[in-house]
């Protein structure tokens, strides 16, 4: 049975702990074993994470020590699997950008704030990720991020719709799904997701389920773990 770890809490207006009990039922369904805490110190044990197959934060706006942020990345390093959505993942510690490198991305701005209608454009590639969705519209957030140019994008969404001091910039195509590697580790995120009710839309549950099966199947896929002499131990000024 694979073992997933979900931590919940940070700003409690994203409702971590119904966006947490969505992301348990899915996962639960697919066989997996879940532990849900609502605490940072959940991180402490790197022996612990390092024999999960994925860890799923649902924490926006905390502050962590460097050494929980090690953990982690140690963990995903070493194969285990990483997926979240919206602030809960790439908004959840912005002064730590050891953070920010592992997820692939950090929120900057939401022009129009909640209840923005605009277009979720699906990128049919080379993932079976995304097979078989279409295109769909959501009216919520819509996140404008600062990305990582080395993942990989699976959806985007495009700026401006609604009108600001970016609007004068050309037209942009927004990640909002993207995956990456972090060591033999899989990374997946998806930018929906600022209320449950978002999380629990037919198209956003089954991009999260897909993103959890895919990070979660990294750890057997990748089986040996990175080597000592690429580990990656933080910036020593990552906050």
């Amino acid at each position: 049975m694979k073992k997933a770890l979900i931590v919940q809490g940070g700003w409690q207006g994203h409702e971590p702990k119904e966006v947490a009990a969505l992301f348990r039922g899915i996962l639960e369904e697919e066989g997996f074993e879940v532990e849900v805490s609502d605490t940072l110190e959940a991180f402490a044990d790197g022996e612990k994470l390092r024999a999960l197959d994925l860890i799923v934060p649902v924490w926006t706006m905390g502050e962590i020590t460097k050494e929980l942020v090690k953990n982690v990345s140690e963990a995903v390093q070493s194969g285990v699997g990483l997926a979240g959505c919206h602030g809960g993942m790439c908004d959840s510690f912005r002064n730590n950008v050891d953070w920010q490198f592992m997820t692939g991305g950090q929120w900057v701005a939401h022009p129009g704030n909640d209840g923005v209608e605009y277009a979720v454009n699906i990128k049919h590639s080379s993932s079976p990720l995304v097979e078989g969705i279409e295109d769909f519209t959501v009216k919520s957030e819509q996140y404008y991020l600062h990305i990582d140019p080395a993942v990989e994008v699976l959806a985007t969404t495009r700026f401006p719709v609604v009108s600001g001091p970016h609007s004068l910039n050309k037209a942009v195509d927004m990640p909002v799904v993207w995956t990456k590697r972090w060591g033999v580790g899989r990374v997946y995120y998806c930018s929906l997701g600022h209320h449950a009710d978002i999380v629990d839309m037919p198209q956003v549950k089954e991009l999260m389920r897909r993103g959890f099966l895919w990070t979660a199947e990294g750890k057997k896929a990748d089986a040996g773990g990175s080597s000592a002499e690429n580990k990656y131990t933080g910036m020593g000024d990552s906050q």
